[in-house]
């Protein structure tokens, strides 16, 4: 997966170790983000069979969706500091690991409320799996090759979006809904099994990190983070991004099933199409990030982003959602990449935290969209929903660019 990774010069910090051993670190954390994402999606397409099974509205079976993203959402803040003073490796191997339980109670499940409970276990443990990757490989590439690194490693998390809704779907035609989750235990007591093995195999892998304040408490950690400027800057910046992209792309499936008459289940995979985008970018970073660089792929993702939604505004005619999502996926992972790089930097002697909770900003400005224009649907349509963050996105761009050519990026 990661065979085209630019060539990687290790940070002085890092313990000596072949290209080829960070490449194959590298390479199992993106098949962790893809179990990882793939588990927040797989319940997609299952939920018309989980109300038939259960007896339940379909909207009470969206519990399932919904829970697993609260504690995923939440549990950053644990995760964070735990890598900074465990190993985030070792944390990423143990929690893929009790992910197994997780999946295994949900494939089991006799009523809904034991399957909401374990839905909920396993978000719970499988949130540590992309934002502590992420951290650890910025312990361990240095800062001018971390951007392209960093979007390879995401192909995982993104191939994880795309197949969880096509397996969900694939299993609930096939073996119905209980096959999907004996399907991610297999996945993640795979992965859990080989990021163990490396970690044993390289008992030096989390030595990269800064140890100098291994003791420190979790809200000391938090402090430290937040204390700095940029941090602060930063986590705003991620959590208006957040609440802009998926405050309206939630509401896309439903405006198109809506205005064109076509099914939920076109519409939905007519969204697939963003993860094709954003493995667009992920494919080519390393050119868009030479040729652009940070200000020129913030203002390219944000007029990007406002260009999907304009698709949406005034197609006259549902294929329009194709060029429309493919332009939202290419441009999310513009902007948010380069959050995200910033992110890494935040606050390098405590970056497990800083990863963590810039990941929970995010998930906490994404909530916040959705809620937000669920009002705005209901008093003033679907037009204003995906207008306000056409014309955000933009002046997200321009201002962080502002931002970094200010700091000297």
């Amino acid at each position: 997966m990661m065979s085209s990774v630019p060539p990687i010069e290790l940070p002085a910090a890092a313990p000596a170790r072949s290209e080829r051993d960070l490449l194959r670190q590298i390479s199992l954390l993106s098949v962790a983000a893809f179990a990882s994402s793939g588990a927040a999606r797989i319940t997609d397409p299952l939920l018309p069979q989980l109300a038939e099974a259960f007896a339940i509205s379909a909207g009470q079976a969206a519990h399932a969706v919904s829970g697993f993203a609260l504690a995923y959402g939440l549990l950053q803040l644990l995760y964070g500091p735990l890598g900074d003073r465990f190993g985030k490796y070792r944390v990423i191997s143990y929690a893929m690991l009790a992910s197994m339980a997780g999946a295994l109670g949900t494939a089991m499940a006799e009523d809904f409320s034991m399957l909401l409970c374990f839905r909920v276990l396993n978000g719970a443990t499988a949130a540590a799996a992309i934002p502590l990757s992420m951290a650890w490989i910025a312990d361990n590439v240095p800062y001018e090759r971390r951007q392209p690194v960093l979007a390879y490693f995401l192909i995982g998390q993104i191939f994880g979006i795309i197949s969880g809704q096509l397996f969900g779907g694939l299993f609930a035609d096939l073996t119905g809904w209980r096959g999907a989750f004996w399907f991610m235990l297999f996945a993640f007591g795979i992965v859990g099994v080989l990021l163990l093995a490396e970690v044993r195999r390289s008992p030096a892998i989390d030595s990269a990190a800064d140890r100098q304040h291994a003791d420190l408490g979790f809200l000391a950690r938090f402090s430290a983070v937040l204390s700095t400027r940029w941090a602060r800057i930063i986590l705003v910046g991620v959590c208006l991004e957040g609440a802009c992209v998926f405050g309206g792309l939630a509401y896309v499936p439903t405006y198109l099933h809506t205005r064109f008459g076509i099914s939920l289940t076109l519409a939905g995979g007519l969204m697939a199409v963003f993860g094709l985008g954003g493995l667009s970018y992920a494919l080519f970073a390393r050119h868009f990030v030479g040729k652009l660089g940070e200000r020129g792929l913030a203002i390219a993702g944000g007029f990007s982003l406002s260009a999907a939604y304009l698709f949406f505004i005034f197609a006259d005619h549902w294929l329009w959602a194709v060029p429309g999502a493919f332009c939202a996926g290419i441009g999310y992972y513009m902007i948010h990449n380069t959050f995200q790089i910033n992110a890494t930097q935040m606050a390098p002697a405590h970056r497990g935290t800083a990863v963590a909770l810039f990941a929970a900003l995010f998930f906490l400005g994404q909530s916040g969209g959705v809620a937000l224009n669920a009002l705005v649907i209901d008093h003033a349509g679907f037009g204003w929903a995906f207008a306000i963050p056409a014309l955000a996105l933009p002046l997200i761009g321009l201002a962080f660019a502002a931002l970094l050519a200010r700091r000297g990026s």
